[in-house]
């Protein structure tokens, strides 16, 4: 018995189309779960390396105030025995840092300066330990504003506090350099926190004192709780002791003792059951064993989680950072959509094979006819000159209509294909009355995740995020006078993501301005919204560097102030040497007394050389860089600013090449110049109050002018001179940080005398040449 032709290629196709879409599925579930985890593991691995970065940078500002405050104490820059010349230094440490709880000092004699924030009757409390003549000790709490000015004074006869006995005051002087203590809860506020203790050493090498820096940490909390990990991840530290220190939930790290104290939990007390179950896996073991990135999964609740633990970021801070999330947040939805796709497969090869059995039928009919009208001819039954068969006529003329409908669709194709189907731009057509989709090209419904036949049964509102009630791309609501849409908004797709897009929406009306319909057009944009992340690095930076600048440049002017009269005195005491051995009878003491004058003075001139290679420190490597783009991201970092005052900022930069320098000093300078031309318009009182800048290439160098509205300057002959300042609380500082690192840079800096109607500030940077 012969087997059907339509029937052959019916199973033929039903078999080969269940085959690929098979192999597709399972192809795409298997890579796609692996990458997805690989995925997961970077995104752990980031987001460890991230909040190391950060506890680092959270803390390092303490450190360099605690030292900054040793060694001006350990020159006599300032005395620590002046009480309120120390408690002021102290006081300027605090305000510089809003991480610091409290900054103090206390000398081997018990006597204590200690300056702390408080919320009570002012913001700031100054608590003063002095033992006078007869070793009679005097405690002074003293209220002050943010401006230093007294608002409250009190003695306190029951204060027995003795600061050589605490463990930050014998651990430093025990190791005579800077240490951390381990983290522990501040008794007075009930906070986390650290302690940074340096000593003060004098001459001869003796401990006179320590300098403390406490520091609460529940900015780290804040800041694991801002991550996104994932859905559900989260990230968390521990200590050395394991005890969790930092995690998004802060209300479970406290533990109350019996005594009412509180400590931190350990990793085995703590309420998440997923941080005791990651630390209990035997991949992880001793966290003192760990000495790179330790991936591990466990189960909890019948989930499975992934997890990750860092080694501990540093000696100094014995933390480690673990990470974990629900593997589901990275491939449920594959998992929950394989199993529904097989089924879709296998019916629609089923139903297309039906089809395909049918078209075969349908394709088989006239060739059969002509099969029996040639036999029969073969046969000799019918006259070859005979009309041929109806069939051939119908598949002529079909043959014809599809001739005509393909030059036609070529040339709906030629007028409208690089516009609407072949768009590399979602594009759509809308009808002017409800919104639904008329038309829409395969671009959107892959930005969509739909089919063209589904979307065709939606609106937009139908893509519309939850949490986005404003969007509405109904074309029945632009108006006449507003026939255009510009806006950016989150979209879900048919998978659940969340995407951003960008539309652009015009009205058609006819002459009589009835709507027509809508053209719309739709970009992804879910990539450049992770230039954002650019913009917020760059603002950390510009932290990190406006403190390091502050502090270098009040070294560097600390420094060059004092080496002065130290070799003038160096100069006076050889002379005096020479005099007094050139003398009759010379005077051996006073030679030596001269000698050991003009020794000391020298030891002061090397600890100020040190003082400026500590100024120096900190310096980067010089690289190429887009001039345009620094630009509009230091717009960003000032545009609140410039909002919140009423202030216009344009620019404009006449296509500059790439310029060579550090590209976050650049930065710098900018956002210093734009933030004092804010200060200066925001405080003249006029009514227009803009800002021009201005970049265009002058032979090898890029030339930035700075414009603003304001009054402009009036004495500007000292400008750029360090600790010179025209304003109430500034410190004379940000000019001269510009202009050294304009200068350093290879160019120059200068506010302009010849500019009328306002300030204008002038800088030059090099431009990059291969």
């Amino acid at each position: 018995m012969k087997n059907s032709l339509g029937l052959w290629l019916a199973s033929c196709l039903v078999g080969l189309q269940l085959l690929a879409v098979m192999i597709v599925v399972t192809s795409s579930y298997v890579t796609s779960q692996r990458v997805l985890l690989n995925h997961a593991r970077d995104l752990l691995s980031d987001v460890g390396a991230n909040t190391a970065a950060h506890s680092r940078g959270f803390l390092n500002p303490a450190r360099g105030a605690a030292e900054l405050a040793a060694r001006l104490a350990e020159n006599e820059i300032v005395s620590s025995d002046n009480r309120q010349q120390l408690e002021q230094l102290l006081f300027q440490q605090l305000q510089t840092a809003p991480q610091f709880a409290g900054v103090y000092f206390g000398d081997e004699d018990g006597n204590f300066v200690y300056v702390q924030r408080q919320d009570s009757i002012a913001p700031f409390q100054s608590k003063i330990i002095s033992f006078g003549a007869d070793d009679v000790r005097e405690t002074n709490l003293i209220w002050r504003t943010a401006q230093y000015e007294i608002v409250q004074q009190e003695r306190d006869e029951a204060d027995t506090y003795d600061p050589r006995v605490r463990p930050w005051y014998q651990k430093a002087k025990d190791v005579q350099t800077s240490v951390w203590t381990d983290p522990y809860i501040f008794f007075s506020s009930q906070r986390p926190g650290i302690t940074i203790a340096s000593p003060v050493v004098d001459r001869n090498g003796t401990i006179g004192g320590v300098i403390g820096v406490d520091i609460e940490i529940n900015a780290v909390s804040e800041f694991l709780a801002q991550l996104k990990i994932s859905d559900n991840g989260t990230a968390l530290i521990v200590n050395r002791n394991a005890d969790v220190i930092a995690h998004p939930q802060p209300e479970l790290l406290k533990a109350k003792n019996d005594d009412g104290t509180f400590r931190f939990v350990s990793i085995s007390e703590i309420d998440d059951p997923m941080v005791r179950k990651m630390f209990a896996s035997d991949a992880i073991g001793d966290l003192a064993d760990i000495q790179e990135e330790t991936y591990s999964t466990f189960t909890h609740d019948g989930e499975t989680y992934v997890s990750l633990v860092l080694p501990v970021i540093s000696p100094e801070l014995p933390w480690t950072i673990a990470v974990y999330a629900p593997e589901s947040d990275f491939i449920g939805a594959i998992k929950r959509n394989r199993f529904s796709n097989v089924w879709i497969a296998v019916a629609t090869a089923f139903m297309t094979g039906a089809l395909g059995l049918i078209l075969a039928k349908i394709i088989y009919k006239p060739i059969r006819a002509f099969a029996v009208r040639s036999s029969l001819i073969s046969q000799g039954e019918i006259n070859p000159s005979d009309p041929l068969p109806k069939t051939y006529k119908e598949l002529d003329q079909a043959n014809q209509a599809l001739t005509d409908q393909i030059k036609r669709r070529k040339a709906t194709e030629s007028e409208f294909g690089q516009t609407f189907e072949m768009a590399s731009r979602g594009m759509a057509q809308l009808d002017a009355k409800t919104g639904r989709f008329l038309r829409v090209n395969q671009q959107l419904a892959t930005i969509t995740g739909y089919e063209i036949s589904e979307l065709l049964e939606m609106t937009p509102i139908n893509l519309t995020h939850p949490d986005d009630p404003s969007l509405n791309w109904n074309p029945a609501n632009i108006s006449i006078e507003d026939h255009a849409v510009d806006l950016e908004k989150r979209c879900i797709r048919k998978d659940g993501e969340t995407i951003w897009v960008k539309v652009n929406a015009i009205m058609i009306r006819d002459n009589d301005g009835n709507a027509l319909h809508a053209v719309a057009t739709v970009d992804e944009i879910t990539t450049n919204r992770a230039a954002e992340t650019q913009i917020n690095k760059l603002n950390r930076d510009l932290s990190h560097r406006v403190r390091g600048e502050l502090l270098g440049q009040m070294a560097a002017g600390l420094a060059h102030e004092l080496n002065q009269p130290l070799t003038a005195i160096t100069q006076n005491a050889d002379a005096a040497i020479s005099v007094v051995k050139d003398s009759a009878n010379p005077d051996l003491e006073l030679v030596q007394i001269l000698g050991d004058l003009d020794q000391q003075a020298s030891r002061a001139a090397d600890i100020i050389k040190a003082l400026r290679g500590f100024a120096r420190k900190g310096e980067e490597w010089k690289a190429p860089f887009d001039f345009d783009e620094l630009l509009r991201q230091s717009l960003r970092l000032v545009n609140a600013e410039a909002t919140e005052q009423g202030v216009t900022i344009k620019s404009k930069v006449y296509n500059v090449p790439a310029v060579m320098g550090i590209r976050v000093q650049i930065a710098q300078v900018l956002v210093n110049l734009m933030r004092n031309a804010i200060d200066a318009v925001a405080t003249s009182g006029d009514n227009v109050k803009t800002i021009a800048i201005d970049a265009h290439q002058d032979g090898d160098f890029v030339k930035v002018s700075v414009t603003d509205s304001g009054p402009g300057v009036a004495n500007p002959g000292k400008l750029f001179t360090q600790f010179e300042t025209t304003k109430v609380e500034g410190m004379g500082l940000g000019l001269s940080i510009c202009k050294s690192i304009v200068e350093a840079g290879g160019g120059k800096i200068w506010y302009d005398t010849e500019h009328a109607g306002g300030a204008q500030f002038c800088f030059t940077v090099p431009v990059h040449t291969n």
